[in-house]
């Protein structure tokens, strides 16, 4: 069974390529436009990952991680974001992201998602 991936990114023409990227290696994408449609998503507990934006329209994506984190939800994150700045990588990693990619990005740069281990991380 292929992982699903829940990916949250407000800017249309990326979350298009990106869920064209992920399908084509073979993961199933819902994405969403905001940060409270993805944790409202995440709550239902049907994903294998999350690729989180950091800025995002109702809910910005730092808000939503520790949202996540909060519940012990152990789910693996990407945040994926513009923000180049070391401080907010740290920030991000420190609130339990499993790892951050800065945009633009190659899309060779795009890291395997961590096998969700259920647990809280």
């Amino acid at each position: 069974m292929c992982m699903r991936l829940l990916l949250a990114e407000d800017e249309l023409s990326l979350s298009r390529a990106l869920v064209k990227i992920l399908e084509k290696n073979g993961y199933s994408v819902d994405a969403v436009v905001n940060g409270q449609e993805a944790l409202d998503f995440v709550k239902t507990g049907l994903y294998d990952g999350v690729i989180l934006d950091i800025m995002m329209p109702v809910m910005d994506g730092i808000t939503v991680l520790k949202n996540i984190r909060k519940t012990g939800n152990g789910i693996p994150v990407l945040m994926l974001t513009a923000k180049s700045e070391v401080e907010d990588k740290v920030n991000g990693l420190d609130l339990g992201a499993n790892d951050y990619l800065t945009k633009p990005f190659s899309t060779k740069e795009f890291p395997e998602l961590p096998e969700n281990d259920g647990g809280s991380g």
